[in-house]
């Protein structure tokens, strides 16, 4: 018997069970039948994140950014690109300052953006500023070793 992970559906919420070989597979959500990895960050909300948090056993990384900030627009691109080069190995999600600002408060944001990685519901890394695609491709697996 192979080991298996459990991950969240970004489409419908429910939590699958898949063989940690079948992910590089495109594998699909049991109930929505639609892919469990978009290659696109999550919008993530006061809602969901805490699923994702505690029910999804990849690592998680966040965006904490806002629609007015410089350094974000700049980034967004970069890492929207990490997407689709993390997967299936790291979720990415972004989190809204201005629209959730008690996942900000609970995670002490105090400059945008700023990233957090979290593994096992536990945040294992985090960094403030902009960075390019390189430099969060480098960060995150430099934390994954």
């Amino acid at each position: 018997m192979s080991d298996a992970l459990h991950l969240v559906c970004p489409h419908c919420s429910a939590v699958n069970r898949v063989p940690t070989e079948r992910l590089n597979q495109q594998p699909k959500c049991g109930q929505c039948h639609q892919a469990l990895f978009t290659g696109h960050p999550l919008e993530l909300t006061e809602a969901n994140f805490p699923k994702y948090l505690s029910q999804s056993q990849i690592p998680l990384l966040v965006d904490f950014w806002a629609a007015w900030c410089g350094p974000c627009k700049m980034m967004a691109p970069a890492f929207a690109q990490a997407a689709q080069m993390l997967e299936p190995a790291v979720l990415l999600g972004k989190v809204d300052t201005d629209r959730h600002r008690y996942l900000s408060e609970d995670f002490g944001i105090r400059s945008i953006p700023t990233l957090i990685l979290f593994k096992n519901g536990r945040e294992i890394a985090r960094e403030a500023g902009a960075m390019s695609l390189q430099d969060i491709l480098r960060w995150t697996r430099s934390h994954l070793v």
